[in-house]
């Protein structure tokens, strides 16, 4: 039967794990897996999971349990493995990597930050401030600019709106960083210029968010700050 693996913690975790059941209809049941050094928690993985919100909801309510008392290495929803056999050879393989992690990760939550700012008025933005921007602007507004100008506008529109987006998402980080322990940055996507992952002790959490909440409010609204979390670290599991 094949493995669902919710997450690895030191072997002498508590593992306290009454009341609280696996993915699955009906939920399947958790056990562990033990090496010398370190232990995965683990059900019997459902044919044809999905994430559905109950199966969703029992994977964190696992790791929200198992975070409570304790360093943990959460694993993303869905994974899974062969058999309670390759979890142990993980576990053998990768003892001194996770136990590292384990160590680093000790009372922290993750915080993720995506952000985006209004189109339109970074472009006005531009415009005004960007002198090559707003004579090749200015050119075309009067009817006397042919294809080739529009195009340039367009270039240099897009190198301003990049070099903004930069300036932007390197201003956010640098606020936000004195208060976490690591960091983890990923591709924007879509119209956001910053994703951004923060490492922070739960000591430090409501300093974050308070800090989160400044930074949004210096910017204004032509700026949608989104601050998920707090969540266990998903991003870090992996040492850079």
């Amino acid at each position: 039967m094949a493995v669902y693996v919710y997450a690895i913690t030191a072997a002498s975790h508590p593992l306290r794990l009454d009341g609280v059941t696996g993915v699955g209809e009906p939920p399947e049941k958790l056990r562990t897996v033990n090496s010398r050094s370190l232990a995965a928690v683990v059900s019997d993985a459902p044919d044809g999971l999905r994430a559905k919100r109950r199966d969703v909801l029992a994977h964190e309510a696992v790791l929200e349990r198992l975070m409570a008392e304790g360093s943990v290495l959460p694993l993303r929803f869905g994974a899974v493995t062969s058999d309670d056999q390759a979890v142990l050879q993980v576990l053998d393989e990768r003892a001194a990597s996770y136990q590292e992690r384990l160590t680093a990760l000790d009372g922290c939550v993750e915080f993720h930050l995506k952000a985006s700012c209004d189109e339109d008025a970074l472009l006005r933005e531009i415009l005004l401030q960007s002198p090559e921007a707003h004579q090749l602007n200015e050119q075309i507004r009067s009817g006397r600019a042919g294809p080739d100008l529009q195009i340039a506008l367009g270039e240099r529109v897009a190198g301003e709106v990049q070099l903004r987006h930069e300036s932007f998402a390197a201003g956010a980080v640098e606020a936000l960083r004195p208060l976490a322990r690591d960091i983890r940055a990923s591709d924007p996507k879509g119209g956001d210029f910053v994703s951004v992952s923060f490492l922070v002790d739960k000591a430090r959490q409501e300093g974050f968010t308070a800090a989160e909440q400044d930074l949004a409010n210096e910017r204004g609204a032509d700026f949608d700050f989104r601050l998920h979390g707090p969540l266990p670290p998903y991003s870090f599991v992996e040492a850079t």
